[in-house]
């Protein structure tokens, strides 16, 4: 039988939070048994607002192929116009957009990591040539940004990707920082993507938009976590009028569905709403961080509503909290075997997840 490109039969794909479904399923386990800290949304789930478009989209009709009227609220949003938007599947689709759109077999990718492994599966699928420069641990996970320059100005890498806030480790670079990083991008000819998926839990985010005046930078930008939209995916892309249309040639037809289209536009006019939940949600991290470094824990700062804890085995405190139906995200796939990463619950939830780490025992040196 014919057999896949090489790249496709050698590739090894990302591991992410969220339930097990298979597993469950061989468990007996619904996934509504479990308590999931593995994730990193709102918890507060979507406005009610949502839940009532919902109810009216017309499922039988084909949706609008380019979300026309969820593009330019967004638009409107941002002060841009419509054609500098492109409304996609999840961050996730505009991730593998991007490197479709713009890499060659053998291009550089540079990836500052640890961060999301998305980046990496898509330029490997490319087939192109993935570099990480992974912040390390004893500088609390701060990217080395001279590094960075240094290497964008001597290998001149096709594209350049920066997850800001950055998942796993919660570190948010400010606008300087970024500046920088987009400034060697531009002498060496390289694209920046910069991945803003959770800038919304930040305290005080800065604004990125004025920077896409540059043709060397992507902005993705997500609703699926801040506005709790996780089983719909939802997600956007701005940037110069030519870059957005090159992805748009890229992206598959009708990829964003009816229902996602109308639950994008009831939550945008409800934003004051959610920036509420946002604000509450950075308040609970804190207090969940400090009542589980209260238990002998190393936590690190985080700028966003998820952080990690260093428990010396990832896995077995993920195995350890399951056998009580609560979920956490090991990182081992991030390169960090001794950390797991918990996204922020309700008040009532946290306190569920401290009582099980401090009946578990789940320090495992």
């Amino acid at each position: 039988m014919p057999l896949p490109r090489g790249v496709v039969r050698k590739l090894v794909s990302d591991q992410h939070g969220g339930p097990d479904y298979r597993r469950l399923r061989a468990e007996g386990i619904s996934p509504e048994e479990i308590l999931d800290f593995s994730v990193n949304s709102n918890p507060f789930g979507p406005h009610r607002a949502v839940r009532e478009a919902l109810a009216g989209v017309n499922i039988s009709r084909y949706p609008d192929p380019e979300a026309g009227l969820l593009r330019e609220h967004l638009a409107a949003l941002h002060g841009l116009p419509s054609a500098q938007v492109l409304v996609t599947n999840g961050t996730a689709q505009a991730i593998w957009l991007v490197a479709l759109a713009y890499l060659d077999p053998g291009d550089v990718a540079l990836i500052v990591g640890p961060t999301f492994g998305e980046y990496r599966v898509a330029c490997q699928l490319m087939a192109a040539q993935v570099h990480i420069l992974a912040a390390q641990e004893d500088r609390a996970f701060q990217p080395d940004l001279e590094a960075v320059a240094d290497f964008i100005r001597a290998r001149r890498p096709r594209l350049v990707w920066l997850c800001n806030p950055n998942n796993p480790t919660g570190v948010y670079l400010g606008q300087e920082a970024v500046r920088a990083v987009l400034a060697a991008c531009e002498g060496a000819g390289s694209l920046l993507v910069l991945d803003e998926a959770y800038r919304n839990f930040a305290d005080s985010p800065w604004d990125s938009v004025p920077l896409i005046e540059s043709e060397h930078l992507l902005v993705l930008r997500s609703m699926t976590k801040d506005f709790a939209l996780a089983g719909l995916r939802l997600g956007y892309v701005l940037g110069t009028g030519e870059a957005v249309q090159a992805l748009r040639r890229a992206q598959p037809p009708w990829s964003v569905n009816a229902a996602a289209q109308a639950a994008g536009l009831a939550a945008l006019d409800h934003l004051e709403a959610y920036r509420e939940t946002w604000r509450t949600l950075r308040r609970l991290t804190e207090s969940l961080r400090a009542a589980i470094g209260g238990l002998g824990m190393v936590t690190l700062p985080t700028a966003v509503n998820f952080f990690l804890v260093r428990t010396g085995d990832g896995d077995q405190t993920r195995e350890a909290l399951l056998e009580r139906r609560i979920q956490v995200r090991s990182c081992r796939s991030f390169g960090l075997p001794a950390y797991i990463r918990i996204g922020t619950r309700l008040p009532e939830e946290n306190a569920r997840l401290v009582e099980a780490l401090l009946c578990s025992g789940v320090i495992f040196g």
